[in-house]
C-alpha cells in the first residue's frame, strides 16, 4: 500500500480542483486499496475517491477502464435532465494527460472518481425498505445499461460467475491442500461435494446474456442520507457479459441475513423472508419489463447458487493460503465460507416458499 507522500504525487496526475489537504483509507473492500482524497477550492472542501487496481485480480486494468469509460459514459447520458443526475451514477476525474486513468512508475493503474457527497453504503440492510432500494437500484443499473451499444464490454475476469469452474478450482485445492488446511475445513468440504450438482444449473438453463454487475453486494449501493433513496451504483471493475440472476443471486447473499460476511457467530446467520420479497419487489419493479419469464423463474434460486459459489470461492482461497481475498485474521476466508454455506442452508429451507413469492409477483 501506497505511502502518503506517494498519494500526494499521485494525486497530482489527477485533475483535481485546488489543492490537496488530506488523505484517508477508505472502505472495505477486499481487493482495491481505496483513498479519500480532500482538496480545498476556492475556500470549500471537494472530495475525491484514489484507487489502486489491484493487477494480481484484474490481469488487465486497461480493459477495466475501457469498460467504466463506456458504462459510466452511457450512464450519464441516459441520465441527462434527471434531477440530481450527478449524484446518480460515478464520474471518472481525468487524469492530467486527458486519458480515464494513470500508471505509476511502478506500473500501478490508479483512477479517481468524484465522490458523491450525502449519501452512504451499509454493510447490511436494516429495514425492507432498504432492500427495496437496493434491489430497484442493480434493476435500474442493469436496464440502462441494455442499450449500452456495442461492441461487447470485455471481461475484466474471465468466467467470474462460472460456477462449475468455480467448483473446479475447489476441487484442485483440495487435492493440492498447499497449506495443510483440508483437514480442519472437512465439513465445508464435505457440505460443497455433496452439492456438487447444482453448480451447472444457471449456465444450462439456456438464459440471455445481460450486461451485468457481477458484484451487488448491498454496499455498493449508495443511499441518499437525507431520504434513503437509492441513488448510485459503485464498484464497477466487474461490470461485463453475464445473467442477470448472477446479480440478483447475490442481493440475496448479501442482503437476506443480517449477519457480516465474515461473522463468526453462526447463530447470527439467516434468511429473513420480508427482505427476499423486498429484493424481488424492488428488482422486478425496475427489470421486470426486460427480463424473460425463464429468468423469472430461477430469481429463487440464482439466491442459493450465488451464495453457494461465493463459498467454495472463500473455501478454495483458504485452502490455497488467502492468495486472493484480503485476510485480516487467521481463518478468515474460512469464517466467511461458513457464513454462505449457512445462509445455503437456510435458503434451502425457505426455496418452496421463495419460489411461491417470485410467482405471485412476477405474474
Amino acid at each position: 500500500m501506497k505511502e502518503p507522500h506517494d498519494l500526494r504525487d499521485l494525486a497530482a496526475a489527477f485533475q483535481f480542483q485546488g489543492e490537496v489537504s488530506a488523505f484517508a483509507p477508505f472502505g472495505n473492500g477486499h481487493i482495491n486499496d481505496t483513498y479519500l482524497v480532500t482538496c480545498q477550492a476556492a475556500g470549500a472542501p471537494v472530495r475525491y475517491t484514489l484507487q489502486r487496481i489491484n493487477a494480481q485480480v484484474f490481469r488487465s486494468p486497461a480493459a477495466v477502464m475501457q469498460n467504466i469509460e463506456r458504462v459510466t459514459a452511457h450512464l450519464a447520458a441516459r441520465l441527462a435532465g434527471a434531477p440530481d443526475r450527478d449524484r446518480r451514477a460515478l464520474r471518472l476525474v481525468p487524469a492530467r494527460d486527458g486519458s480515464n486513468w494513470h500508471e505509476d512508475a511502478q506500473g500501478e493503474t490508479w483512477r479517481a472518481y468524484r465522490f458523491i457527497e450525502n449519501a452512504r453504503s451499509y454493510e447490511t440492510a436494516t429495514s425492507v425498505d432498504q432492500a427495496f432500494q437496493a434491489a430497484q437500484a442493480f434493476g435500474r443499473f442493469q436496464q440502462q445499461l441494455a442499450s449500452l451499444p456495442a461492441p461487447r464490454l470485455n471481461e475484466t475476469i474471465p468466467d467470474f460467475h462460472h460456477t462449475p469452474k468455480r467448483f473446479a478450482a475447489l476441487e484442485q485445492a483440495i487435492a493440492a491442500d498447499v497449506k495443510g488446511r483440508a483437514k480442519v475445513a472437512c465439513p465445508e468440504i464435505e457440505f460443497a461435494l455433496t452439492r456438487r450438482s447444482i453448480a451447472r444449473v444457471l449456465l444450462e438453463a439456456n438464459l440471455p446474456e445481460r450486461i451485468t454487475h457481477n458484484d451487488t453486494k448491498f454496499n455498493n449501493v449508495l443511499l441518499d442520507d437525507a431520504t434513503g433513496e437509492s441513488l448510485c451504483v459503485i464498484d464497477l471493475d466487474t461490470v461485463m457479459p453475464g445473467l442477470a440472476l448472477y446479480d440478483f443471486g447475490d442481493m440475496v447473499r448479501t442482503t437476506t441475513s443480517p449477519a457480516a460476511e465474515d461473522e463468526q457467530d453462526l447463530r447470527k446467520v439467516t434468511m429473513q423472508f420480508p427482505l427476499f420479497e423486498a429484493l424481488v419487489r424492488g428488482y422486478l419493479s425496475a427489470a421486470g419489463e426486460f427480463l424473460t419469464k425463464r429468468e423469472k423463474e430461477f430469481l429463487a434460486f440464482s439466491g442459493k447458487l450465488i451464495t453457494f459459489e461465493t463459498g467454495i470461492r472463500f473455501l478454495a482461497d483458504h485452502l490455497n493460503g488467502d492468495t486472493y481475498f484480503k485476510i485480516h485474521r487467521e481463518g478468515h476466508n474460512l469464517d466467511r465460507c461458513r457464513t454462505q454455506f449457512k445462509l445455503v442452508e437456510a435458503i434451502e429451507r425457505e426455496e418452496e416458499k421463495m419460489n411461491r413469492l417470485v410467482e405471485e409477483i412476477a405474474g
